[in-house]
């Protein structure tokens, strides 16, 4: 490779950070070629794209950002792969499904909206990372919560002032 397609592939590598809020960098060396076509189309499935880099060109990307990775370049040593997601939990899900039937992926860390995550044993906490659209819902259902209780009591309380305030301290208490 010519430093000119080095630079390039830099450059790339750059704008794809800069371009995605959920990064994962991921160990799938050892995979057979069908496992590694599997793992591909898992990704595709998930909306989440998935690239073999070299250490070094990924490295000098993060460098190259305005984002800060803190110790995220420590994880770049032997095979690397990068997944990009625009949902923070993707990455992470399809890793522990794929990992029901194989050893790999290995999780080396991931950048999740600016946070940092090292290691395998941090997966279980990504999976759990709920999206921006399962964080809405959950608000909007507990705006919904009082609300509910507030009718439901108007309906037992016998529709009069003294059985709604009877009603909702009882719930309470």
């Amino acid at each position: 490779m010519t430093r000119e397609e080095k630079s390039q592939v830099i450059q790339d590598l750059t704008a794809q950070l800069a371009d995605n809020a959920n990064i994962y960098i991921a160990d799938i060396s050892g995979l057979n070629a069908g496992a590694t076509s599997d793992l591909r189309r898992a990704c595709f499935k998930a909306n989440v794209k998935l690239a073999v880099v070299k250490n070094t060109l990924l490295e000098k990307a993060m460098e190259a950002s305005d984002k800060d990775f803190g110790d995220l370049p420590s994880t770049l040593k032997g095979n690397t792969s990068v997944m990009y997601s625009e949902t923070g939990n993707a990455p992470a899900k399809v890793i522990k499904a794929f990992r029901k039937k194989s050893q790999k992926p290995l999780l080396k860390g991931a950048f999740i909206e600016e946070a940092i995550y090292l290691g395998d044993d941090q997966l279980d906490a990504l999976v759990d990372i709920k999206s921006r659209e399962e964080l809405i819902g959950d608000i909007i259902g507990l705006l919904q919560s009082p609300a509910k209780n507030v009718i439901s009591a108007l309906k037992s309380g016998g529709n009069t002032l003294s059985g709604l305030v009877k009603t909702l301290s009882e719930r309470e208490g």
